[in-house]
């Protein structure tokens, strides 16, 4: 399996970041540490191993970013204004330094026409980021797979939110989020939450963002894992490539023929659906517990 690092600074958060890619071919996947992890914490931990038959068949090539707003406010200053200043420029980087560098590297030009809209994926504070990531850029991502999310960061912050928090934070500012353009666009994307029920989880962080993207009408669902899956790798290794497995499209060698051609039949009225490059799930297939909004 091939694996390609970089390094760069970054002007606008004020030190290294790197972004690793592993694979050739396939639907561009970002995946986000835990909490205050590095772009190879994926790797150590073996969630790429996990994924590595999505990687062989060419349906996904997966990157990974360091966590670097966890890195600072866990790590250094904690109070709700570093913690909020500094997501804003994580979300900055994102937008403006790695997706570009996914275009370049999947061989478009950054933010051209025909550009893949990217798969996220992140667990605990991991999921936490991709929910605020594919809430602030539904243009540049089409779904978000939230596993164990922790989504109230505030239990680990100093002194009062203030608004550069409450801006930053999905729980906070999707409430405020206009009717327009950029909620049309949110309405076209999918988020799965999905959680375990054993040591360490706490289910109510998925249920209060399921009902915040269902208030919104945002497409989203809820599945719910048995309590002998903690909040741990091991659970994340068996939910990612399950999901990632109903989320992509089939391998090439798994792809049905086309169907001879018929006469034409009547139109009819179809729901909206996400970017082309996925698919969005028809069923559940989590274990446990399920529901799906919007």
């Amino acid at each position: 399996m091939s694996k390609e690092r970089a390094t760069w600074h970054s002007d606008r958060i004020g030190r290294e970041i790197t972004l690793c890619r592993w694979g050739e071919v396939g639907t561009p996947l970002l995946i986000f540490p835990t909490a205050a992890g590095d772009a190879e914490e994926g790797e150590r931990f073996h969630l790429i191993d996990a994924i590595s038959e999505h990687l062989t068949n060419q349906r996904v090539k997966a990157y990974a970013v360091d966590s670097v707003a966890g890195q600072e406010w866990l790590k250094n200053d904690n109070s709700f204004q570093n913690a909020g200043r500094m997501q804003h420029a994580f979300d900055a980087v994102l937008a403006e330094e790695i997706v570009p560098a996914i275009h370049r590297d999947c061989g478009f030009e950054p933010f051209a026409e025909g550009a893949p809209r990217i798969l996220l994926a992140g667990a605990s504070i991991g999921a936490f980021n991709a929910l605020a990531t594919i809430l602030r850029h539904p243009d540049l991502f089409s779904t978000a797979i939230c596993m164990s999310g922790t989504y109230d960061i505030g239990k680990w912050l100093k002194g009062q939110p203030d608004e550069s928090y409450l801006s930053a934070s999905p729980l906070h500012f999707l409430p405020n989020i206009p009717e327009g353009e950029h909620l049309e666009k949110c309405r076209n994307t999918f988020v799965l939450l999905t959680h375990g029920t054993g040591r360490w989880e706490d289910p109510q962080e998925s249920w209060k963002v399921a009902n915040a993207l269902g208030a919104r009408q945002i497409p989203n669902r809820v599945d719910e894992w048995g309590d002998e899956w903690d909040h741990d790798w091991i659970t994340w290794r068996d939910m990612l490539p399950k999901y990632l497995d109903e989320l992509l499209p089939p391998a090439e060698a798994d792809a049905k023929p086309e169907e001879p051609e018929t006469s034409p039949q009547p139109e009819v009225a179809a729901e909206a659906k996400p970017a082309p490059e996925v698919k969005r799930p028809a069923k559940p297939k989590g274990r446990g517990k399920s529901k799906r909004n919007a």
